[in-house]
């Protein structure tokens, strides 16, 4: 069973000036002449974590993490302003010519699978390897899945209780768009509340067992806030998208290798996803986690993940010497 590699510091931290006012924080750990890796974080309204460096080995990439508009380090903080899902697209492409990195593998997980994705349709001339965990595919299915009865709320029935008696019964018909309103109000407590609520939720989802230290980070008031309003900023849009734009657009990805990890038990992203876009990705490698559910911090998931980024090193180095 493999486990996260041991926590590094970055050897250089930048702030970049992209589009619409925006800063982001970007940052570069282990090798610097290895493999060029960059990893996408789950959201929206996440950010990047020191154990997400731990994800690869040192002494063969190196580990970009950046925290997407809006979150972590990156400002304007908390901004949704010129916040859609084609920006943060534009963005990992700005750190790419930035860094002068011709080519690199690209890891999203949740969300961040998702933007993977994308610019890995938008830009596979510069992709090595491709690996998602927990993709979502920001279907209209996987909303209504997560946010409406009939769903995960028949796993979680205590918790979904909890989630929708913060709104008032004769609007549950619409849940996000309340949560919406709740969050864009000028009632701060009643914000407060919203955000941890939402939050609370997605966390009690997000694993196999229940774990309260997850529970407790998620509804911390600046990330729970952060995470529901970018959330719902974004889930009312329907994500920016087109309907089912990541596998209409998969043909895009036929000449990229990767791999899919999910877990069988994803609460917030269910296995089918895993499955249709393995069905639509041709030269993927689909890996279903028998005993993990939703989180890239469950040891099944981080078994997976750790094989999986040797294996691609490994692929690399024996088929593209020199690459990095």
């Amino acid at each position: 069973m493999h486990v996260l590699f041991a926590p590094i510091k970055p050897y250089q931290t930048h702030q970049l000036p992209v589009s619409d006012g925006y800063e982001l924080y970007v940052e570069e750990s282990g090798n610097p002449q290895g493999i060029p890796v960059i990893y996408c974080h789950g959201g929206p309204g996440g950010g990047s974590k020191p154990d997400h460096r731990s994800f690869f080995d040192p002494s063969l990439y190196r580990i970009i993490l950046f925290d997407q508009r809006g979150c972590g380090h990156s400002t304007p903080a908390s901004s949704l302003e010129n916040n859609t899902t084609p920006k943060p697209l534009e963005d990992i492409e700005a750190i790419r010519k930035y860094l002068k990195i011709s080519r690199w593998v690209i890891f999203g997980s949740s969300w961040g699978a998702a933007l993977a994705l994308l610019y890995a349709e938008a830009h596979p001339d510069t992709i090595l390897r491709l690996l998602v965990c927990g993709t979502t595919l920001c279907r209209e299915s996987e909303l209504n899945w997560l946010y409406q009865p009939g769903g995960a709320s028949r796993v979680f029935p205590e918790e979904w209780l909890n989630f929708i008696t913060h709104v008032p019964e004769k609007e549950r018909q619409d849940l996000l768009g309340v949560y919406h309103q709740r969050l864009d109000g000028n009632d701060e407590l009643a914000r407060l509340s919203a955000a941890k609520a939402w939050s609370q939720w997605h966390a009690i989802c997000s694993t196999l067992q229940p774990n309260p230290n997850l529970v407790a980070t998620f509804i911390q008031p600046h990330l729970a806030t952060n995470i529901a309003r970018m959330q719902t900023h974004y889930f009312k849009q329907h994500i920016f998208l087109k309907p089912n734009q990541i596998l209409k657009e998969s043909d895009r990805l036929t000449n990229v290798p990767g791999i899919i990890i999910h877990g069988r038990y994803d609460m917030i992203c269910p296995v089918d996803n895993a499955y249709d876009l393995h069905c639509a990705w041709l030269g993927s490698e689909l890996q279903i986690v028998r005993d993990a559910g939703h989180s890239n911090s469950e040891p099944g998931i981080v078994n997976a993940i750790i094989t999986a980024t040797n294996q691609i090193a490994h692929d690399i180095n024996r088929d593209l010497p020199g690459v990095n």
